[in-house]
C-alpha cells in the first residue's frame, strides 16, 4: 500500500437561500492550483482516485494550516513539486533540495519581481508548499500551485525534510460503509470507534503499513486501522493567486449574507410555531433558534447537551453521531450542512484557530464540534458520554470553519 499524494485547496460552500453546497472533488495529473472552483449541490463528498507518485489529486474541501484564508481549486503543471514531496512523504530526500515551506506564522506574498515593492501575484500561506526555480539575491524565484513569482529568502526553508513532512498530513480516507478502529492491529482486538465511508483520520504511524495496519487519531483515542478498508494518502498547502484571493473574498461575502438571511426565515418560521420534541418516554420542549449569528447557534446547540450518542444518527433528541449534531444544529438556521466531518472542512470559510469565535465548526479527525467560547466545543461526543461540552484543544485541530 503507497501513499498517494494531495494537495490541500479549498473551495468555499456556495449558499443559496441557506443551502451550503458541497464541493466537488476535482481530479488532476499535475499538482493543483488556485483559479478555478468545481461545485456541485450535495450532502456528501466524493473519494479521490489513487493517482501515480508523480501526480497529484485535489479534493476540494479540505483546509489545513490556512490562517483566515482558503483557496479554490483547478489544474498545474508544477510536477517537480509533486515529485519530490512525494520522495519526501517515504522519507526519501534525495531530491528535495528545491523544495521550499513558508516559515511564517500567516502567509507571506509572493512579488512578480525579486523586489519589495513589486505588485504580489498570490500568497503562500503558513507551512505552504513550493518549489524553488531561481535565486537572485535575497530572493528565491518560486512556483506553488498556479502562483509563479518571487519570494523573500527570509520567509521559505528550503531543503528541509523535518519542516516538508510537518507540513504534511498523513490521512487514512474510508472506503468501507463502516470502518472500525481498533486498540490494536488485529481484527479481534477492542473497537475504539466507528467511522463512515469517505470520512478521514489522520495517520499518527504507519510503521506497521507493509503488514497492513497504520495507527490513526480519532476523538475516541487512538487505535489502528487496516490498510484493506482505507486509502491513503498525504496533503499539502499551495499557494492562492491574487485573482483566486479576490474571487473567494466576494463569494464569502455573499455565502454569509445568504447564510443570515436564510437564519433570520428559519427563526421566523420557528416563532410561528411551538418548537418542542419528545426524548425518549418523557416530554422537554426546547427554544426555537435566535437571531442569525454564531452566538446563536451555541444557544441552540446547549439545550442539548446530554441528549444521546448514536452512531449513524441525525435527531438532536433521540441521538446523533458528531457531524449529525452540528448538521441538525445548523439545519435549524437554515443552513443545509453535509453528514461528514471530512466534507465539514469544506462548509463556510476557514479561519485560525486563535481566531476561533463562538458557532464556529471546530474540525478534528474523524470528529467536529461547534466553537462555544472559552476554549470549549459543544459536540456529540461519544455513546458513552452523549453530547458533552469539552475542552476545544483536546486533540489536534485540522481546520475551523465560519458559516456566519
Amino acid at each position: 500500500m503507497n501513499w498517494t499524494h494531495r494537495a490541500v485547496k479549498v473551495a468555499t460552500l456556495s449558499a443559496t437561500v441557506g443551502i451550503l453546497a458541497g464541493a466537488s472533488v476535482l481530479s488532476t495529473e499535475a499538482a493543483p492550483t488556485a483559479g478555478v472552483s468545481q461545485m456541485f449541490a450535495s450532502n456528501s463528498i466524493t473519494s479521490t482516485k489513487s493517482v501515480d507518485k508523480s501526480s497529484y489529486t485535489t479534493r476540494s474541501g479540505v483546509s489545513l494550516y490556512v490562517s483566515g484564508s482558503v483557496a479554490t481549486a483547478n489544474t498545474s503543471t508544477d510536477k517537480t513539486v509533486a515529485t519530490a514531496l512525494s520522495n519526501a512523504a517515504t522519507l526519501d530526500t534525495e531530491d528535495i533540495s528545491h523544495i521550499g515551506i513558508a516559515n511564517v506564522t500567516d502567509y507571506v506574498y509572493i512579488r512578480s519581481n525579486p523586489d519589495a515593492n513589486s505588485e504580489y501575484v498570490g500568497k503562500l500561506y503558513a507551512k505552504g508548499a513550493a518549489t524553488v526555480t531561481g535565486e537572485s539575491g535575497d530572493w528565491y524565484q518560486v512556483t506553488s500551485g498556479d502562483v509563479s513569482g518571487w519570494i523573500n529568502k527570509e520567509f521559505l526553508t528550503v531543503g528541509n525534510k523535518d519542516m516538508i513532512n510537518q507540513a504534511s498530513r498523513k490521512v487514512a480516507t474510508v472506503t468501507t460503509t463502516t470502518l472500525y478502529v481498533r486498540k490494536e492491529p488485529s481484527t479481534e482486538a477492542k473497537i475504539v470507534t466507528q467511522v463512515p465511508i469517505t470520512d478521514d483520520l489522520t495517520v499518527i504511524d504507519d510503521s506497521m503499513k507493509t503488514k497492513g495496519w497504520v495507527a490513526v487519531e480519532t476523538s475516541e483515542g487512538n487505535g489502528y486501522v487496516s490498510t484493506e478498508f482505507v486509502k491513503l494518502s498525504v496533503e499539502y498547502t499551495y499557494a492562492e493567486s491574487k485573482q483566486a484571493e479576490i474571487a473567494r473574498l466576494a463569494k464569502e461575502k455573499a455565502e454569509r449574507e445568504a447564510a443570515q438571511k436564510a437564519a433570520l426565515e428559519a427563526e421566523r418560521k420557528a416563532n410561528s410555531k411551538k418548537y418542542s420534541q419528545r426524548r425518549s418516554q418523557s416530554s422537554r420542549s426546547y427554544s426555537a433558534p435566535s437571531g442569525s449569528g454564531g452566538s446563536s447557534v451555541v444557544g441552540f446547540a446547549s439545550q442539548f447537551v446530554g441528549n444521546p450518542y448514536v452512531y449513524g444518527g441525525t435527531s438532536l433528541t433521540n441521538g446523533t453521531d458528531c457531524s449529525g449534531f452540528v448538521m441538525g444544529v445548523y439545519s435549524n438556521f437554515g443552513v443545509s450542512l453535509p453528514h461528514s466531518s471530512a466534507a465539514m472542512r469544506g462548509c463556510g470559510y476557514g479561519v485560525s484557530v486563535n481566531d476561533m469565535q463562538p458557532g464556529d465548526i471546530v474540525c478534528y479527525s474523524g470528529h467536529v464540534g461547534i466553537y462555544a467560547g472559552n476554549g470549549q466545543i459543544v459536540h456529540a461526543s461519544s455513546p458513552s458520554t452523549g453530547i458533552i461540552y469539552s475542552s476545544a484543544y483536546y486533540t489536534n485541530i485540522l481546520a475551523v470553519r465560519r458559516v456566519f
